[in-house]
């Protein structure tokens, strides 16, 4: 294979090789047809594919083919479940591959800085291992079908205000323990075929022509062999970025940015071996798309015989080992073996995060009268809007699928309580949609619809309230400005807790809302954030305890919007935002400085309950550590637990955080069933990211191994001491005093310089303490210059030189 693109690359002229760094049109790579080097079709999909019709909108967002909308990654996150998100992304990938598609733009997997993010809803967590570990699982999902991935948005791209100009202003350390972990885990574990770069600049260089993320760290340290696309519209300078590592620039500036390519290569400017590594791995694309199409049936995703596509053993077996194909054929899916996976996905991403005196499950009696209260029990909000948007092969809501679960003799009413107003940006009802095509909830037809709610909660015996975000209030393109619900939700709420003693609340929303003074109304309340064409069955099997609820937060949920860390450096002004906070984002923030939450990172009940003990700790030569303790469902239902490791390292030369999540597992036991838990941990867990040694270091020490149900629910803990091998500061002129006595080498030759009186005791600067704590932290070089301290510049340089 490498032969031929070889062979193919040799016969290119330049303008052919421009031409293939850029697309064709919006949704294509370029053709070449004299030498059989088909176009590549790519669509959008980090939660469901939104393919457009050929004679479609390429630009807008409505008037997609239909697919499955799967949770989206907010709550897929909060599943914690590797499998599951494995089998959502190899569906995607068995769809895509029915409607032609052959990379799919997604999974994106950037760190939730700060909860009003408007896109927070496309990504995972606000930690960097389960967005690495589960991004991972999506492309290792997708490419088993033989569709590649598109890991975005590659990175620090966490804000949508001035998205395509913003300056993200972050130290290196910052940089390689949060922003840039999960895409080094999904790039090295899961090999994408394809990754996609940012709007931004990061530290004031675009992101498309940042050789040193683009080339030095994604190629060179981390190994990717893939290709790099623009996400669209973020090339500015084609050449730069080209000459940056960046291969496709999507959509295509016709006529401009190839021409551009075309004269820097004849007047040097642009050496014509980067071209050729471009168009190489261009090639490469092409070839793994049309392999690809001929590789359907690898997995199984919803559990059934393999629908998505047309081809055959035999059609594999006859493929051309070559990159001239024919474009994709299209295929079919099983819609409902795939609505089903959705369902599943959506049970096991809700989160209860309340559920006082065991109000849930709900089990009403003959006769009860059952409220269901809140227009997205009839208005499924259920996806966000933007360039994810998904138009489903079906719609779930809450209230049928209550009514069709309950027994005919449990009577159920509906009021609607508010409305949510139109879904701006997110299509009507009828293509995809989340419109109520109602008001914003004011005047006279606002109250008659809260009295309405309140009279069927005074005579109900058990109240549901369904609450939320309308689809106006987040959505890529914008930030909020606030996390609390819309405010004639509240007041609602308010009245029904007077009206009713024990309300179950319902959420649906992207991003993190606040729910913190309202909390306290309710008996219990269910997270199900954005969770896909199934979510109505979904939250109908978690209440009535069909579903034991098992997902866990990826996201801390604050009491109020000015205790995020990121709160004084969001979104930033004049062109930069500065990522103040460092390292301390999310739970590692609200940890550090020891402030309240509504509910951890990590945290999530069950309708049974789970005890951890037995645990041990050893370490191996290599500061590997293998932890192991047991964990056992000590309640009357079969349950899933997730069990969290936490590593802390409390004495360091560098801030850490408190604990960080390094493992995380999840389990499903039997009622009465003891399971016994392992992770393994590398020295790299156990390290930051040091910029004087400019490198991955282990300081040795106490370091801190807990295990737990959340970030604050630990329910075992032991210290114990890693033996790494001293970090020695590096020693030039510009060491201080104080660095140099901490060499071992370094403390010798000084002192052997500097010498020792008649009296054998130190002299100059070694002869006082007082003086040393004074100007220890100068550099040496400086300390040189001040006399009768025992260094002259000339005997620093014969110091230097012995070092």
């Amino acid at each position: 294979m490498v032969d031929e693109v070889g062979a193919i690359l040799g016969q290119l002229t330049v303008e052919e090789k421009a031409a293939l760094c850029l697309g064709a049109d919006f949704w294509h790579t370029a053709a070449v047809e004299r030498l059989g080097v088909p176009a590549v079709m790519v669509a959008d999909g980090p939660h469901g594919l939104r393919r457009q019709p050929d004679e479609g909108d390429h630009v807008g967002i409505g008037g997609s083919l239909p697919a499955t909308c799967f949770p989206t990654a907010s709550a897929l996150g909060s599943s914690w479940d590797v499998d599951l998100v494995r089998r959502v992304g190899a569906a995607i990938g068995v769809e895509a591959r029915a409607q032609g598609v052959a990379v799919v733009l997604g999974p994106g997997i950037n760190i939730k800085r700060s909860p009003l993010c408007g896109r927070n809803f496309e990504y995972l967590s606000e930690d960097p291992l389960i967005s690495g570990v589960l991004g991972a699982a999506l492309v290792d999902g997708l490419q088993s079908q033989g569709v590649g991935a598109s890991l975005k948005h590659f990175a620090v791209n966490n804000q949508e205000t001035d998205r395509l100009r913003v300056s993200a202003e972050v130290d290196e350390r910052t940089l390689r323990e949060i922003y840039l972990a999960g895409f080094e885990y999904v790039v090295r574990s899961a090999r994408p075929w394809t990754v996609m770069c940012s709007y931004n600049r990061i530290n004031g260089v675009y992101a498309s022509e940042n050789h040193w993320l683009l080339t030095d760290v994604l190629r060179d340290e981390w190994g990717f062999d893939g290709l790099v696309m623009s996400d669209w519209g973020a090339v500015h300078d084609r050449v730069a970025a080209l000459a940056a590592g960046l291969d496709l620039e999507m959509p295509p500036k016709l006529g401009i940015s190839d021409a551009a390519i075309v004269a820097a290569v004849a007047s040097g400017a642009l050496d014509e071996a980067v071209l050729d590594r471009a168009v190489e791995r261009m090639l490469q694309l092409a070839s793994r798309a049309a392999a690809g199409e001929h590789a359907v049936g690898t997995s199984n995703p919803a559990g059934t015989p393999n629908q998505g596509g047309t081809s055959t053993a035999a059609d594999t077996s006859e493929r051309a080992e070559s990159v001239v194909q024919d474009s994709f054929a299209p295929g079919t899916f099983d819609l409902d073996e795939h609505h089903a996976l959705a369902r599943e996905a959506a049970g096991a991403s809700i989160v209860l995060l309340k559920n006082e005196n065991a109000a849930l499950p709900l089990e009403p009696a003959a006769g009860e009268l059952v409220a269901v209260i809140g227009e997205f029990a009839r208005t499924a909000r259920y996806q966000g809007a933007g360039s994810s948007q998904v138009n489903p092969t079906r719609v779930e809501s809450a209230f049928d699928e209550l009514r069709a679960a309950l027994p005919a003799d449990v009577p159920l009413e509906f009021a609607a309580g508010f409305t949510i107003g139109e879904a701006a940006g997110d299509g009507g009802a009828g293509d995809g949609g989340d419109s109520s095509g109602s008001t914003d909830g004011g005047g006279d037809s606002g109250t008659e619809l809260a009295d309405e709610a309140v009279g069927l909660a005074s005579r109900a015996s058990h109240v549901l309230v369904f609450l939320g975000l309308p689809a106006a209030e987040e959505s890529e393109g914008f930030d909020r400005t606030h996390l609390d619900l819309p405010a004639n939700q509240l007041a609602l709420l308010d009245r029904l807790a007077a009206a009713h003693l024990r309300l179950i609340v319902v959420l649906s929303n992207g991003s993190a809302v606040r729910l913190a003074p309202w909390e306290r109304h309710p008996a219990a309340i269910v997270e199900c954030w954005l969770a896909g064409q199934a979510s109505g069955g979904a939250v109908a099997d978690v209440l009535l305890g069909k579903v034991n609820p098992s997902g866990r937060l990826a996201e801390t949920l604050p009491l109020r919007l000015e205790d995020t860390p990121a709160y004084l450096n969001f979104p930033g002004e004049h062109g930069q935002v500065r990522y103040g906070e460092g390292v301390y984002v999310g739970y590692r923030g609200y940890d550090a400085v020891g402030r309240d939450v509504s509910y951890p990172f990590g945290h999530g009940l069950s309708y049974t309950t789970f005890a951890y003990d037995d645990l041990t700790v050893t370490v191996d030569d290599d500061l590997g550590v293998n932890l192991n303790c047991r964990v056992t469902n000590t309640g009357d239902r079969a349950g899933q637990e997730v069990v969290q490791l936490y590593v802390g390292d409390p004495v360091a030369r560098v801030r850490r955080p408190v604990r960080e999540l390094k493992g995380f597992v999840k389990l499903s036991l039997d009622p009465g069933e003891s399971v016994d838990v392992n992770f393994t941990l590398s020295a790299r867990d156990l390290s930051y990211w040091s910029t004087q040694h400019g490198r991955w270091v282990v300081e040795g020490g106490a370091f801190e191994f807990s295990v737990g149900a959340s970030s604050r629910d630990l329910r075992l803990t032991t210290t114990v001491d890693i033996d790494a091998p001293p970090l020695l500061p590096h020693l030039d002129e510009m060491a201080t005093l104080e660095e140099w006595l901490e060499h071992p080498a370094g403390a010798v030759a000084l002192r052997e310089l500097i010498g020792v009186d008649a009296d054998g005791n130190p002299r100059g600067i070694l002869a006082s303490p007082d003086l040393l704590k004074l100007i220890g932290n100068f550099p040496i070089s400086s300390i040189a210059s001040f006399p009768g301290l025992g260094l002259t510049p000339e005997s620093l340089q014969q110091l230097l030189t012995r070092i």
